[in-house]
């Protein structure tokens, strides 16, 4: 082993691949620092990618990338990949403004051969690239690499499936960092998956299977059963095997002494799919992450000598907690309220709930789809479900909530936390486009919370409404420090709120830009433009009353939200044409976010730069009245 600095000679995988075999420990040693001490500087996600060091080392010097796809499942352990493909001196950007993406994305490298954000699409998206491979007459592999957790999701069954059944040379390492199976550390084990994946093997097992199929049927199935339950006696993977993959497994993840030869095996095989079961370990080389209870999944900038990390003080409490300590409210008033998660307890804040009723929590896994209609199976007997998604996840399940949900009209309440944009996650997290999916849904009810009080009116709200479908969208972060009601109070269905009276401007806000809105309304005022600011409260159904009475008595009416064209102004502009009210010279404004995918960086900075904040809105409402807006005058003034 070379006792000199390595990773500072290797800029490409094609200069890992110089290094002998010896060597590359030591490298795995300096890129699990490299990885620690940039995260400790950006935040991020870092459990996963300190379990998958000695793997990503592995694959990059077995395979020849790029010309051999290497697929990473949702990108949260793809850091020590990206120090790697060329990246490194770029890695202390990592999710900054204008810097390196936290996920994988095709426009940053051509090692990046498939973006991911949300998880369980590598073995699909690896399939297409063999097909098309064989197709165009190619010779490359293609890896994907998916985490147990992954699995778990309905789509990696489905391509699983889909693959056995063609029989495309693909390579599948299941990274398994959570199951009960326990790493092998025997010399037994590292021999079984070496001699079960060398070409030796897999011939005589061809040949096995075609001498089997000039038997009779019978015995041939007979035949065909000893050599699997034989393999499967030592291995497992049994459940694989059916889907058409031959699997290998599984193995220590950390040990290159077990993994190299393994991967060239596969590497090398003339087999159709195989499927490598990888044992690692999240955390791994890091103390503090290994003593954590979520293994330093995502954090904040921390101190790498002790762990701990720096988190900016706030005088109010998170949108998430208190949506969760709002439902525990809930529950402890009626006991019929649940909850489900799929896989994102603490991301939701269901955690705290499953703290104190675990009985009535669930969480069934990177799922959604199954959580939509789990959650509607339990409103059909009677209990009040709250389904916590995220909103950009809860676009994968789209299809049952309108199908399993708002056509049958059953009261499931989804509680859409990260609506809006997320900051340091980018585009691939931000919810955008929930107001315009569900609100083109009938019977809906889709409420926006101005202020954390606002949220526990409306959890209450939730609970309540026993006869159609609800959504509560909040955003992601602190709330404003307002005062918070020792109760939540249920409020009119589809009645907003006028906060400030004006006569000449109507500024119409749903959700947390109303804050926003109101700073506009003080700098309208110092260029005399008395300003109405609203806070609509209900996307659906729309406050009409208050919506015609702002168009009646204002010359300009601007609509704000934390989303995407197609959303909450939209259904205002439908309703005033339908109402005849856009004929006589009120000037209306739609304040959506841009028809574009926004990158990561810091909120409040997306949302100034995408006009959303009380300077942008400023600035609309002179468009509209086709005045220009002096620098000096009015709310420029020191």
């Amino acid at each position: 082993m070379s006792k000199t600095p390595l990773l500072d000679a290797v800029k490409t995988p094609a200069d890992l691949r110089q290094l002998p075999e010896q060597d590359l420990q030591q490298l795995a040693a300096e890129l699990r620092t490299e990885m620690i001490d940039a995260v400790s500087v950006t935040g991020g996600h870092l459990g996963a990618g300190l379990g998958v060091v000695e793997l990503t080392v592995a694959l990059h010097w077995v395979f020849d990338t790029p010309r051999d796809r290497l697929i990473w499942d949702v990108g949260h352990q793809a850091y020590p990949h990206k120090i790697l493909t060329g990246r490194r001196d770029r890695i202390r950007t990592l999710r900054q403004p204008e810097g390196l993406s936290g996920f994988t994305r095709r426009a940053e490298s051509e090692y990046d051969p498939f973006g991911a954000g949300h998880s369980s699409t590598s073995i699909s998206a690896g399939l297409g690239m063999a097909v098309a491979r064989d197709l165009n007459g190619a010779n490359n592999n293609v890896v994907a690499v998916i985490g147990d957790g992954a699995m778990s999701a309905g789509m990696a069954y489905e391509a699983m499936n889909n693959a056995g059944a063609r029989n495309e040379r693909l390579i599948v390492i299941l990274n398994d960092n959570d199951m009960s199976i326990a790493p092998p550390t025997g010399a037994m084990s590292s021999y079984l998956a070496r001699i079960t994946s060398s070409g030796t093997y897999l011939y005589m097992r061809d040949i096995a299977k075609q001498l089997a199929r000039k038997l009779p049927k019978s015995w041939e199935r007979r035949a065909a059963r000893v050599e699997e339950y034989t393999r499967h006696l030592w291995q497992g993977g049994a459940w694989f095997e059916e889907l058409g993959f031959y699997y290998i497994g599984p193995i220590d993840g950390h040990d290159l002494n077990h993994l190299l030869p393994v991967l060239k095996n596969v590497r090398d095989a003339n087999q159709g799919p195989i499927l490598v079961h990888v044992v690692t370990k999240k955390g791994k080389g890091y103390g503090p992450a290994e003593a954590s209870d979520d293994k330093y999944h995502g954090v904040s900038k921390f101190n790498v000598i002790t762990g701990a990390q720096v988190k900016a003080p706030s005088n109010a409490p998170s949108y998430t907690k208190v949506f969760a300590e709002s439902l525990i409210g809930e529950a402890r008033k009626d006991k019929s309220v649940v909850a489900v998660t799929a896989a994102m307890p603490s991301g939701t804040g269901l955690d705290l709930f499953g703290a104190e009723f675990p009985d009535r929590t669930f969480d069934v896994g990177i799922a959604e789809q199954h959580a939509v209609t789990f959650a509607a199976g339990l409103a059909v007997e009677g209990l009040k479900p709250f389904c916590a998604i995220y909103s950009t996840f809860l676009q994968r399940a789209y299809d049952q909530v309108v199908h399993d949900v708002a056509v049958q009209n059953l009261p499931v309440r989804f509680a859409i936390d990260r609506a809006g944009l997320v900051g340091a996650d980018g585009a691939t997290h931000a919810g955008s486009f929930d107001i315009g999916y569900l609100g083109a849904l009938p019977n809906f009810v889709i409420m926006a919370p101005a202020d954390e009080a606002e949220l526990k009116h409306m959890v209450a709200t939730s609970a309540a409404i026993d006869d159609r479908p609800s959504a509560v969208r909040y955003p992601r972060g602190d709330g404003v420090g307002v005062d918070m009601p020792a109760e939540g109070e249920v409020l009119e269905i589809g009645k907003g709120r006028i906060v400030r009276e004006g006569t000449t401007v109507a500024l119409l806000s749903l959700g947390t830009r109303l804050a926003e809105a109101v700073k506009a309304a003080e700098q309208l005022a110092g260029y005399g433009l008395s300003t109405t600011v609203a806070d609509a409260r209900f996307a659906k159904p729309l406050d009409t009353a208050l919506i015609e009475k702002l168009a009646k008595d204002h010359e300009v009416l601007v609509t704000i939200e934390e989303g995407a064209v197609g959303g909450f102004g939209s259904f205002v502009l439908h309703h005033l044409a339908g109402a005849g009210l856009l004929d006589g010279g009120l000037k209306v404004r739609t304040m959506v976010l841009p028809d574009e995918f926004i990158e990561h960086g810091k909120p409040e900075a997306m949302y100034a730069d995408a006009g959303l904040d009380a300077s942008g809105i400023v600035e609309t409402v002179f468009g509209a009245l086709g005045r220009e807006r002096l620098a000096g005058e009015g709310g420029d003034r020191a």
